[in-house]
């Protein structure tokens, strides 16, 4: 089941990014080795009661002219609208209800998006209390008072939250068809290739960055097997603000990415990867999908018997962290190598779901253990009891040792090294969970 997304939606200066912080708990502030997972977060995984859901901050840049603010608002909105399943639509108890507030609140309405009213800032709720009534004119139900800085509230305004998300998710249970996301910066080539896959001009195709407004899912059938295609093109916007397309693209991918078996991240070969082509990377492989890198407009470029090795180069080089993503280098204007897509998307979803069993997968660890000692520190050698797998999509290993701290990155990674050169596990990445059992 996907999880669902939750988008934070407000003016400027109400407080989102504070509600956003205290909401993602010291997971936001967790600096990441891996190159490429973006550091300035603007999404996270939330726990709350018995629901695990995505908050996104739709907070954008600062505009100085009131007319701007309005625009860059009604977009926030419009995206949010598009993409959660729920929205936390944030005001501001010291600034009072402004006419922004109003017209933002007349677009959520219209949405038929469950919308949760909050009022920000009320840090004392006997002393703010009279003003936060006033909210009531937005015609949004009962408003709740938090304190985002002082984290009050925030249980009461979650509870309303995760009311809504009852049965969601439930039919992706049951649509058992491969769900696979067409992935990254805006005008790559995204909806060409589901163009060319369905034979028809279905998705808006034009080269202004992000024509395609929202998230269209497409069926495409093939040798009897039905595929679901989630193009996930930015916002349209003729504003070629970089931070704000690169916002809206993350917001957009974040969603997508969650309703996914396999996620195809599209590179421009005329541009070659970019440092956001590795952010966008970077959500697919934390959320552990299967992945294939396709480098579009193949025919574009010149040549030469060198050409296709720098490109692989370069791509693995700057995406270090996922070498097991499959690379297939395509034209979306001549057709060039595409129909190897679905070959390769079949094999990443049966990699994704391959289970090993627990005798032969400790096989693999034995051998590997022979040829290469486990580390040991102050004279205490780390010792592998045995190796489980746990649950596919992603496939999850768990190793029982007699001491956490001695199981090193390292290690962990020349086991996976190990396992993949035994079962293959292409295009899909593989998570350890490493348990401590005490030698009696």
């Amino acid at each position: 089941m996907s999880k669902p997304v939750v988008a934070i939606v407000g003016r400027p200066n109400v407080g989102k990014s504070t509600l956003f912080n205290a909401l993602a708990g010291d997971r936001i502030s967790i600096v990441q080795d891996t190159p490429g997972v973006t550091r300035d977060r603007i999404y996270a995984d939330v726990s709350w009661l018995k629901y695990n859901f995505t908050i996104v901050d739709t907070g954008g840049i600062e505009p100085e002219s009131k007319d701007i603010i309005l625009k860059s608002m009604r977009e926030q909105a419009e995206i949010a609208i598009s993409t959660a399943d729920v929205i936390i639509f944030l005001t501001d108890v010291r600034q009072g209800l402004v006419d922004a507030d109003g017209k933002v609140a007349d677009m959520l309405r219209r949405s038929g998006k469950p919308v949760v009213l909050v009022v920000n800032k009320v840090d004392s709720f006997e002393k703010f209390m009279p003003d936060v009534y006033e909210f009531y004119n937005l015609g949004l139900g009962d408003p709740m008072p938090v304190s985002s800085s002082s984290q009050l509230g925030i249980g009461d305004m979650l509870d309303e939250v995760v009311k809504y998300f009852d049965g969601k998710g439930e039919d992706d249970e049951e649509d058992e068809r491969p769900r696979i996301a067409i992935i990254g910066k805006p005008n790559v080539g995204k909806s060409s290739i589901i163009n060319k896959l369905i034979g028809e001009e279905r998705v808006i195709v034009s080269d202004i960055a992000g024509t395609t407004r929202d998230a269209i899912d497409t069926a495409i059938k093939r040798n009897g097997t039905e595929y679901v295609f989630i193009d996930t093109a930015g916002l349209r916007r003729k504003n070629k603000i970089k931070e704000e397309i690169e916002r809206y693209s993350i917001i957009r991918t974040v969603s997508a990415v969650e309703r996914c078996n396999v996620a195809v991240l599209v590179i421009d070969a005329e541009e070659g990867i970019t440092e956001q082509d590795t952010k966008i990377a970077g959500i697919a492989h934390e959320r552990g999908k299967g992945m294939i890198i396709v480098v579009n407009k193949w025919d574009a470029i010149e040549k030469d018997d060198k050409t296709i090795y720098k490109f692989t180069e370069e791509i693995r080089q700057k995406l270090s962290y996922m070498p097991y993503a499959e690379l297939l280098f395509v034209s979306a204007k001549t057709g060039q190598r595409l129909n190897k897509l679905f070959e390769m998307i079949d094999m990443v979803i049966e990699n994704h779901s391959l289970r090993i069993s627990t005798g032969v997968v400790n096989e693999i660890v034995t051998e590997a253990v022979a040829l290469n000692q486990p580390p040991s520190d102050k004279g205490k050698r780390l010792r592998i009891y045995y190796v489980t797998q746990a649950s596919v999509k992603p496939p999850t290993f768990v190793i029982f040792v007699n001491d956490k701290e001695l199981m090193h990155f390292s290690y962990t990674r020349y086991l996976e090294n190990k396992i993949r050169e035994a079962f293959g596990f292409r295009g899909t990445p593989l998570k350890f969970l490493i348990r401590e059992r005490k030698e009696k």
